[in-house]
């Protein structure tokens, strides 16, 4: 994070955590996917879906969101410089983003740690451990409850150790931002999953039939949609636009193939979401600290992600191994 001369083993490290924090992050929505694309006969459609789709869901969705981000920051020195700073490193573009750097990761803290709030309070999971429940049984309502106390909290930390009062006040509209994305986004979201709620209906007669390629065009609008838990998460591992491009890439091409084939298999691993969760809000929480000047090393959010992938995959075999050694025993 912040290193703008990364060598190859930073590269391939950030590169690695990215793909693999892309994949946890998108297999509840690849387990839901796979089922609409199971209604999908066409088989042009199909393909589509893995060639064309792909390029769309990384160039225009996880490459321009990036570099939205990446640029409104950097307005002032033009599109066109911006973008050749965004491929070529130039040193006034670098430095650039380096004082810009703790507003977008003040912003990426807060929307990572209410997507992390939202999920262990008002979301139903599989209980990893026995506090997940209690949260889980307090109700929605505390979530709110939670967020605004969250926001009062950190503004209130901003302003008492912030000295600069102007980078204080951009640090709070940061903040502000952060979780004003939060709720549009987790509306939007909302409202995708009733759609596709409607769409698996359809074998029911509950909903009109929708056409095979009207499907794949709403798989794509879904993977945007649910891109952005993804796009944001990956400046915490990187401000270097191309990397969270390549590593991103890598891990919707991997869950695009899981769609198609294994990802029952995937879904078999109970606890994955909830490593998946933990790992957003450590990375919430880590930039959130970069966000008021704490440095991280660049090896903390690829070792947080491998370290929760770890931890709950390993959770999920005991789980399945228990599962099959009694009805064995049965």
């Amino acid at each position: 994070m912040g290193n703008f001369a990364p060598n190859i083993m930073v590269a391939v490290l950030t590169i690695l955590g990215l793909a693999v924090f892309e994949i946890i992050s998108s297999l509840d929505n690849a387990v839901v996917n796979a089922s609409i694309l199971n209604k999908i006969s066409d088989p042009r459609a199909r393909k589509f879906f893995v060639t064309w789709g792909m390029l769309f869901a990384v160039g225009a969705v996880r490459g321009v969101l990036p570099f939205i981000i990446y640029y409104i920051p950097n307005m002032h020195l033009g599109f066109h410089r911006a973008m050749i700073g965004f491929w070529s490193g130039d040193p006034t573009v670098v430095s650039s983003v380096t004082a810009a750097a703790p507003y977008l990761l003040m912003a990426g803290g807060m929307f990572l740690a209410l997507l992390f709030l939202h999920w262990l309070i008002a979301e139903e999971k599989t209980i990893a451990f026995p506090f997940e429940d209690v949260f889980q049984r307090a109700g929605g309502a505390w979530f709110f409850a939670v967020a605004g106390s969250l926001l009062v909290g950190v503004l209130y930390i901003i302003r008492s150790t912030v000295v600069d009062p102007h980078q204080a006040m951009d640090l709070m509209l940061s903040a502000a931002i952060g979780i004003s994305v939060f709720f549009i986004a987790d509306g939007f979201k909302e409202h995708a999953e009733v759609m596709e709620s409607r769409l698996l209906d359809e074998d029911h007669g509950t909903t009109q039939a929708m056409s095979d390629w009207s499907k794949v065009l709403f798989l794509e609008v879904i993977d945007a949609t649910f891109s952005t838990d993804g796009v944001v998460g990956a400046f915490a591992f990187t401000m270097l636009v191309p990397f969270i491009l390549v590593g991103n890439g890598i891990g919707a091409y991997v869950v695009r193939r899981l769609t198609l084939g294994n990802v029952e298999r995937l879904n078999s691993y109970a606890y994955l979401k909830n490593g998946a969760m933990y790992s957003i809000g450590l990375l919430g929480l880590a930039m959130t600290l970069e966000g008021f000047g704490v440095h991280v090393p660049f090896w903390v959010s690829p070792s947080i992600t491998f370290l929760c992938v770890g931890v709950f995959l390993w959770k999920s075999i005991a789980a399945n191994t228990k599962k099959d050694n009694a009805t064995v025993t049965i």
